[in-house]
């Protein structure tokens, strides 16, 4: 991210091909990041009429060069690490601004980044309850029940505004039509993620993003029209609520201190995710490592 927002890295805007029958998406992310070493490229889909069903919302392969030579390395899943990149995302945007002594973390949805959020953000802060909300109050408490399972002091609430009045975190990781997290629900001080997508809709209200400290991964990406924006910022620049300078930071200034984040304990924060190409690069390259020196993967002849 750092690499990103100091122009080291090279990331052109996602394109996608639209399957307008299906509401459905198959979208390209090529990126470099030469701090690493890593030059990827993801083919990922997006089908959110998926929910609920056998298959993921989002399905993903990504493929790996060597940057020295262009030469392809390999090709890997992407849908898990697509799923943990983007939490891992919300766990550094939570370990920059949340405040130090948060401890109730609320997450909205019941889907897998609801998941992959509840694996990644408590790794951050010591949270003393994770509160679970959706919109069928059955997965919530199935979620809760499985969050439990894994150590998680979790609970099901039974509506959006309950589980975020009072949290410290809300991370929204949904589909919505219409915005999850609402300015009146929100305590002062807290940190709010997004990191759901939809073409026709949005996660967080006007007032919320008004009255935030907001963060992205990258300007350009945030900014751009759909599908490589978030409605969540372009909507409210475009009717004149905010400005483009609103967007206060990226994350890798925060990472490389080179801008300030949360000046005070009671200012809300925002971390509005797009997801960008330089995350999946760099957890590719990560995985790789792994499987090579514990010999993981097969190799073929193309």
């Amino acid at each position: 991210m750092a690499d990103l927002s100091a122009g080291h890295a090279s990331m052109p805007n996602r394109v996608a091909a639209l399957v307008a029958e299906r509401q459905g998406m198959l979208a390209v992310m090529p990126g470099y990041a030469p701090s690493i070493g890593a030059l990827t490229a993801k083919l990922v889909s997006l089908f959110p009429q998926n929910a609920g069903g056998p298959l993921p919302t989002h399905q993903a392969l990504i493929a790996a060069f060597d940057p020295a030579t262009g030469e392809p390395v390999a090709i890997m899943d992407g849908t898990s690490i697509t799923a943990l990149r983007t939490g891992a995302g919300s766990a550094l945007s939570t370990r920059l601004l949340a405040r130090d002594d948060a401890r109730v973390l609320t997450i909205i949805g019941t889907g897998v980044q609801a998941r992959a959020h509840a694996r990644t953000v408590p790794l951050v802060r010591d949270f003393d309850e994770v509160r679970v909300a959706g919109r069928t109050p059955d997965k919530a408490e199935r979620l809760a029940e499985e969050l439990r399972g894994q150590g998680l002091p979790a609970e099901a609430r039974p509506s959006f505004s309950d589980a975020i009045r009072g949290a410290d975190v809300v991370c929204a990781t949904t589909h919505a039509l219409e915005p999850v997290v609402r300015r009146e629900w929100l305590d002062s001080g807290t940190h709010v993620t997004s990191v759901g997508y939809n073409p026709n809709g949005r996660e967080v209200d006007d007032a919320t993003v008004a009255d935030a400290f907001v963060t992205v991964e990258s300007r350009t990406a945030a900014l751009a029209p759909v599908p490589a924006g978030s409605n969540d910022l372009t909507q409210p620049i475009s009717t004149g609520l905010i400005a483009a300078d609103h967007i206060r930071a990226e994350i890798g200034e925060l990472v490389a201190g080179t801008c300030p984040g949360r000046s005070s304990p009671d200012q809300i924060t925002l971390y509005k995710s797009v997801g960008v190409a330089v995350q999946d690069a760099a957890a590719a390259k990560l995985l790789l490592s792994h499987a090579a020196a514990r010999g993981i993967g097969r190799q073929v002849t193309i």
